[in-house]
């Protein structure tokens, strides 16, 4: 088993200008980004990192910290943001058995949103909480679906939940019958049951991101275990998953050319898998790939080349049939980019973060609302992270 946390959250403002003073031959910048809303680090949160969804006019999603002082940092909250920029608090996490820290960001059904917390809730078999799934009301209203205990049931959700027939499902990044995460679902009146206990060898280890579900089965990742050898944990896994509970490994990552540690989550084109992973690829840097269902992969983009971008960790969003994605490092300016992809691995770097002003470090995945792309940064104008809109 190995010891997995949430993804560090880089808020901190480095000197990005600076590398653009080095790097004399890197893609113009756009001029159609622009920062919807940005974080003051107070009750109105800090730290978006789980990406958006959008409904009738607004966008919703949550902040890692900020929001109630209960905890050092502030412990999260759920958020709304209309297209104008206005930003108001739904719910602030209070820490302790209510929960803290979400990751995952937010589906709806109805009207109501769902969600989880990487810590809270029950500290029976975890020092800071095992993690909890909640649902709040566009008024507020906030209630716990299911509590976590980091037994068997699992702990440390993180990905995105997804809605198949009334039923969530999702992934826990530890806890299960050998502490190596789990794939579970939980009905919506708080019955939950898990799908699979992943057993820390080639059959994977650790899921960071959520699920996609193709035809009755699901697919996802595992940032760790698999056959290759990285850092004694193994390299990652493609893997999918019927509703029965039966678990095949789709592809397994060596850490050599065909990529390592993929933390993000899939999407489908055509019937195909689309991923990225965090190291590997030719310059060790991240990959972008694609993998069949029978498990052929290939290794579309590797990234470190140049001002592409690097260490992906985040998914990709298709938009009419070209894939969009972000970096959170590397670029013009060393802060992070925007780029876009074709299916055969042709890469263009939409835009190069900058600064504060602009955002550094994009890391959730991107939305895409009539043509232009939000999603979640760091910087901002109070250096608590911002949401930030670009029309490609």
């Amino acid at each position: 088993m190995v010891t997995l946390s949430v993804r560090s959250i880089k808020y901190i403002q480095v000197s990005c200008f600076a590398a653009a003073i080095l790097i004399t031959n890197g893609p113009a910048r756009a001029t159609s980004e622009r920062l919807l809303y940005s974080f003051k680090g107070g009750s109105d949160g800090y730290g978006p990192i789980g990406g958006l969804i959008y409904m009738r006019g607004a966008f919703y999603g949550t902040t890692h910290n900020g929001g109630s002082a209960n905890c050092a940092a502030g412990c999260g909250t759920v958020f709304k943001v209309t297209k104008a920029g206005a930003e108001k608090v739904l719910y602030s996490f209070l820490g302790g058995s209510d929960g803290y820290g979400p990751v995952g960001g937010v589906i709806s059904l109805g009207d109501t949103l769902y969600g989880t917390t990487g810590y809270g809730g029950s500290t029976s078999n975890c020092r800071l909480g095992c993690g909890t799934l909640f649902k709040v009301t566009k008024e507020g209203v906030k209630k716990q679906v299911y509590v976590f205990k980091g037994g068997n049931d699992g702990a440390g959700p993180g990905g995105t939940l997804i809605n198949v027939g009334g039923t969530l499902y999702g992934t826990t990044a530890s806890g299960g019958a050998s502490n190596c995460g789990t794939v579970y679902k939980v009905t919506l009146e708080g019955v939950e049951t898990v799908m699979y206990s992943f057993k820390c060898g080639s059959d994977g280890n650790g899921p960071e991101a959520g699920l996609i579900e193709m035809g009755g089965t699901f697919y996802g990742t595992t940032a760790y275990g698999g056959v290759g050898h990285c850092y004694n944990y193994g390299c990652g896994t493609v893997f999918s998953i019927t509703q029965a509970g039966a678990e095949t490994v789709v592809h397994s990552f060596l850490n050599g050319s065909d990529g390592s540690s993929p933390f993000s989550g899939l999407v489908t084109l055509g019937g195909t898998l689309y991923g990225t992973t965090t190291g590997g690829g030719a310059s060790d840097r991240g990959t972008a790939f694609k993998v069949t269902k029978a498990g052929h992969e290939k290794v579309l983009h590797s990234f470190g080349v140049g001002n592409d971008g690097s260490n992906p960790s985040v998914g990709l969003t298709n938009v009419g049939g070209t894939l969009y994605g972000t970096d959170d490092g590397g670029g013009a300016y060393g802060c992070g980019i925007v780029y876009k992809m074709t299916r055969t691995g042709a890469e263009t770097v939409v835009y190069s973060f900058k600064d504060g002003s602009d955002g550094v470090y994009p890391n959730s995945v991107l939305l895409n609302v009539h043509g232009t792309l939000y999603g979640s940064i760091g910087g901002g104008a109070s250096n608590a992270g911002a949401l930030f809109a670009l029309t490609p």
